[in-house]
C-alpha cells in the first residue's frame, strides 16, 4: 500500500511538473496580452538592429495609413472571436488584396508599407487584424492554424461585400505568410486569383525549432511542451495544417519573396515552400534584405516581380 501511494505520489508530481511547464511555455509562446491603444503620436515599431535604419519610414508609412479614409470592417471567426479590419479604395472595379501581419505583430505596424505598394499596383487593400492582435479579440496566436479559418471568412465576406465577380490577393508577411499559404491549400473560391506569401515559414515546428535552436535551447525537449501547452490551453495542435504540406494542394498561383540576409525566418524555408508547390510559382530573393524588409529594401524589384508575375498568371495586365 506504501509502495502504491508513493508510485502516485511521484506520478503526480511529475503530470503537475509537465502540465505547469506546458502551461509556461504556452504562455511565453502562444498567449498575446492585449496593448492599450497607441497615441497620435505613438507608433509600434518593430525591435532590432536591422529594423532600426527604416523606423522613419515606417513611421510615415503609418502617418499616411492613418490620414487615408476607409472603411471599417467586422466579421466573426468559427469560434465566437470579432475579428476587425479596413477596406481602403483606392479604384473603382479594382482587384482586392487581403493582407495579414505578422507574430505578435499588427496591421498597422506590418501592413501600412502594404498600402503605398497595393495603390501603385492598382489594387485596393484589406488590412486585417488576425485573432489576439490589434483591434480584433482574443488572446491565442497559433501560428496560421486558427488564423488561416479566419482568412477563409474574410474571403467570403469580401466577395459578399464587394460582389460575385470581385477578384481577391491573399498577401501576408511571415506567420501572415505562411497563414496566406495554409489557406491556397484548401478549396478556394474562383475570385482568389493569387497568393502573395512575403518571408513565411514552412511550419509552425519548423520555426520554433529554429528559434529555440537560436536561444540555445534543446528543441526536441522544449518543442514537445510548447505542443502540449498549445494543445491543452490553446485549443489547436502545431503540428496541424504545415504551410509545406499545403502547397502540394494549392491550385491558386503563389508567389513566394524573401530577403537574403533574413536571420528571423530563413530564406531556405520559402525555396522549400516552392520546390513543394503544386501551382503556379515563383521565387523572388530580395539581396540584403532583413526579416520582413524586402519591399522597404528593393521597391522596385519587388513591384515588378508582382506585375510580371501578374502579366504571367493573366490575372491583371501591366505594361
Amino acid at each position: 500500500m506504501k509502495i502504491a501511494i508513493i508510485i502516485l505520489s511521484v506520478l503526480t508530481f511529475f503530470a503537475t511538473v509537465v502540465l505547469i511547464t506546458a502551461y509556461v511555455c504556452f504562455r511565453l509562446v502562444c498567449y498575446s496580452e492585449k496593448r492599450p491603444p497607441l497615441g497620435e503620436d505613438e507608433y509600434d515599431l518593430p525591435e532590432g538592429d536591422v529594423y532600426i535604419p527604416f523606423h522613419q519610414r515606417m513611421i510615415d508609412w503609418v502617418k499616411i495609413k492613418r490620414s487615408l479614409p476607409c472603411e471599417e470592417l467586422e466579421i466573426t471567426s468559427f469560434d465566437g472571436l470579432r475579428l476587425r479590419g479596413k477596406y481602403y479604395k483606392f479604384f473603382d472595379d479594382a482587384i482586392v488584396e487581403i493582407l495579414i501581419h505578422g507574430y505578435r505583430g499588427n496591421s498597422e505596424r506590418d501592413l501600412s508599407a502594404g498600402l503605398e505598394r497595393c495603390k501603385r499596383l492598382g489594387r485596393n487593400a484589406v488590412l486585417v487584424d488576425l485573432r489576439g492582435a490589434g483591434n480584433s479579440d482574443g488572446n491565442v496566436i497559433s501560428f496560421g492554424i486558427n488564423e488561416h479559418k479566419d482568412l477563409l471568412r474574410w474571403i467570403d465576406f469580401m466577395i459578399e461585400k464587394l460582389g460575385k465577380d470581385v477578384k481577391i490577393i491573399l498577401t501576408g508577411i511571415s506567420m501572415g505568410g505562411s497563414t496566406v499559404v495554409m489557406t491556397a491549400g484548401k478549396k478556394l473560391p474562383e475570385n482568389v486569383v493569387c497568393v502573395l506569401s512575403d518571408c513565411g515559414f514552412s511550419s509552425a515546428k519548423a520555426i520554433l525549432y529554429k528559434v529555440l535552436t537560436d536561444m540555445k535551447l534543446p528543441p526536441k525537449l522544449f518543442y514537445p511542451f510548447i505542443r502540449l501547452g498549445a494543445i491543452l490551453y490553446g485549443g489547436f495542435d502545431l503540428n496541424d495544417e504545415p504551410a509545406i504540406e499545403a502547397v502540394k494542394k494549392a491550385t491558386v498561383p503563389i508567389i513566394f519573396i524573401h530577403g537574403e540576409s533574413d536571420d528571423f525566418v530563413p530564406c531556405y524555408m520559402s525555396r522549400e515552400l516552392f520546390d513543394e508547390c503544386s501551382a503556379p510559382k515563383n521565387l523572388v530573393i530580395i539581396k540584403g534584405a532583413g526579416h520582413g524588409l524586402a519591399y522597404p529594401t528593393d521597391k522596385d524589384t519587388y513591384v515588378n516581380a508582382l506585375k510580371d508575375f501578374a502579366n504571367e498568371c493573366g490575372f491583371q495586365k501591366f505594361e
